[in-house]
């Protein structure tokens, strides 16, 4: 598993310990995307969807492609393609209809969404990424787990290879059973101030944990209507 650490990262000095890791860096929060280009091994565009629905804001689609066109001239630089969290299905592929820069970009799947929709995209794209909705907000909650188990027994019955997915916010589940290609946490960006804490530290703490190599199918449960 890649490990992407989200931005900001302030002091800069806290921010140039972790020359050389992977980088998040959100539209809702660009202050660092310049230093993440110039120190980062590879970085990671997030499209801020997440904060712009927890917070009730629209986001400027046309400012967020400007944005992103500067900076996926970046070989190694790759973005989350436009989404809206509990906005549906047919909502998400509206908005990658739109995206004008290929496969320097992934789709975002919601785990609210049809399955089928997931294998789909994973049928067109190399880079996945998995994202919470409201019914699924907490990550590792039991039907969080249940729904987890669903999606990685389809694509492992479906597929030979696994498909690269990333998991969105995700950086917690290393060391758990999903064989997830990447994932970001924004947590040296919120923590690393702590008496107990220092960013190059807690980079290797998180770097030195990985995922399972492959998926060992699970027992599902099965509802039934009485």
């Amino acid at each position: 598993m890649i490990h992407y650490h989200g931005t900001p990262i302030s002091p800069v000095a806290a921010l140039l310990e972790l020359a050389g890791r992977h980088f998040c860096v959100s539209f809702a929060r660009p202050d660092d995307v310049l230093r993440c280009h110039q120190i980062g091994q590879s970085v990671m565009l997030d499209n801020g969807a997440f904060s712009a629905w927890r917070n009730g804001i629209v986001i400027d689609w046309t400012g967020y492609y400007r944005w992103c066109e500067r900076w996926l001239a970046s070989p190694s630089t790759w973005a989350v393609i436009p989404d809206e969290i509990d906005g549906g299905a047919l909502r998400q592929d509206a908005l990658l209809a739109q995206w004008p820069f290929g496969d320097k970009g992934a789709p975002v799947w919601h785990m609210d969404e049809p399955p089928d929709r997931l294998l789909r995209l994973v049928d067109h794209w190399p880079r996945v990424c998995i994202g919470s909705t409201k019914q699924y907000a907490t990550i590792l909650s039991t039907a969080w787990q249940r729904r987890m188990d669903e999606i990685w027994n389809a694509l492992g019955k479906q597929r030979r290879f696994l498909p690269s997915l990333h998991m969105l916010r995700g950086m917690q589940l290393v060391g758990h059973r999903w064989p997830f290609a990447s994932a970001d946490s924004s947590d040296i960006g919120r923590n690393h101030n702590r008496p107990q804490n220092a960013p190059r530290a807690m980079a290797d703490r998180w770097d030195r944990c990985q995922v399972p190599l492959a998926w060992e199918p699970r027992p599902e449960q099965v509802e039934i209507a009485l």
